[in-house]
């Protein structure tokens, strides 16, 4: 195992895009983080840089608009990068599957890894997708 896969197994730096959403997954993601469930303790910690990710966690369905800019975000990414789609919207677009402005899947534009749906998805479920995650790395 590599070094930076070893790290990445340790202590996974999330980066968050929001395509689209109504900012409940956003709002749990950022829960998370509070000390009620201290995700820190893990490592988990949210960076302002996708180059510095070891995670890029995706919410919200997929709009045209984003569609490039989600494709542009995942080439800059530092590889191995893990994908996580985080609430229904992001799994299968959720309430705007027949909606013009989201034709497509997160999944059809960049690989995912691992999916955590939900309408919100509790924080219980995001720790245990992360961690999911970095289980499939080792």
């Amino acid at each position: 195992m590599d070094l930076r896969l070893k790290a990445l197994t340790k202590s996974p730096w999330v980066f968050h895009i929001s395509t689209g959403s109504c900012n409940n997954c956003d709002i749990e993601l950022i829960d998370v983080l509070t000390p009620r469930y201290d995700a820190e303790r893990f490592g988990i910690v949210l960076v302002g840089s996708i180059k510095h990710a070891d995670v890029l966690m995706v919410t919200g369905s997929m709009n045209r608009k984003c569609i490039p800019l989600v494709k542009d975000l995942y080439q800059q990414a530092p590889k191995p990068i893990l994908v996580i789609a985080l609430g229904t919207c992001s799994c299968g677009r959720g309430i705007f599957r027949d909606s013009y402005n989201c034709p497509v899947n997160v999944d059809d534009v960049i690989p995912v890894d691992v999916y955590v749906p939900g309408c919100p998805p509790k924080p219980e479920a995001i720790i245990a997708g992360i961690v999911k995650g970095i289980e499939k790395l080792k």
